[in-house]
């Protein structure tokens, strides 16, 4: 059975996972909103964007895809999948197709996430390794999560989920913001990506945006409320 309302699929970022969604999943779930969750591999913009896109056109009617941060870079480009519907970033990348994440990044102030990155090796096959980075520990709060208890923090600091280094430098195949609605949240007081970096690629997507002043990089675990509501506004558009 297919239903014409959207079922919303949250993408995650780098340095962190699925449940980064929780409250923002229980929001969505109290209002009878089908959600998903999975897993984003973090090995590389176009395997990742095709493993986001093989979820979507798996799940019968409609799709809103949301991308947080690295997530956003990965639903410009899933997001051209036929059943999705609209596009929602919070505190996102928003590629233009043919631009990378360290393009768009370098036209502006780069953020404190840059220095504040360590550099480990994973193998890939037949002997060869790759790099991959996470933020480091003792500045994961500030830097990700200066908005959420401390106690909290310490836990996200040490469960991140590395990111591989060459997904800097991919570009995305496409933007699906060009014919499919977008929304975005932008968060203010982010120090992971540069808020201005998030205002330009919403603005230049055309997106409906919204944003919070105060809020960090990690905003769909300090205001899952908001998050979801800016989530809800775009499934009843698209409904």
């Amino acid at each position: 059975m297919t239903t014409s309302t959207p079922t919303v699929v949250l993408v995650h970022g780098a340095f962190a996972d699925a449940a980064s969604w929780s409250g923002v999943i229980a929001e969505l779930q109290r209002e009878g909103i089908a959600v998903v969750a999975p897993p984003n591999p973090l090995r590389g913009l176009a395997s990742d964007a095709a493993y986001i896109a093989s979820v979507a056109s798996q799940i019968d009617g409609p799709v809103v895809l949301v991308g947080h941060s690295y997530g956003g870079a990965l639903i410009t480009v899933a997001g051209t999948t036929e059943n999705v519907v609209g596009l929602v970033y919070v505190a996102a990348y928003v590629l233009e197709e043919g631009e990378s994440l360290g393009e768009l990044q370098g036209r502006f102030p780069l953020s404190p996430l840059v220095s504040n990155l360590k550099e480990w090796t994973y193998p890939v096959g037949e002997g060869d390794t790759a790099v991959e980075v996470t933020i480091a520990e003792d500045a994961f709060p500030a830097v990700f999560a200066a908005d959420v208890p401390e106690d909290v923090t310490k836990v996200l600091a040490v469960a991140q989920r590395p990111l591989a280094a060459g997904a800097f430098a991919e570009t995305a195949s496409a933007a699906a913001w060009k014919t499919k609605p977008s929304w975005a949240l932008v968060a203010g007081a982010d120090q992971a990506i540069n808020p201005e970096v998030e205002r330009f690629g919403a603005q230049r997507a055309g997106a409906t945006v919204v944003e919070l002043a105060g809020a960090s990089h990690a905003v769909a675990v300090s205001e899952p409320k908001e998050v979801a509501a800016l989530i809800r506004d775009a499934v009843r558009a698209t409904s």
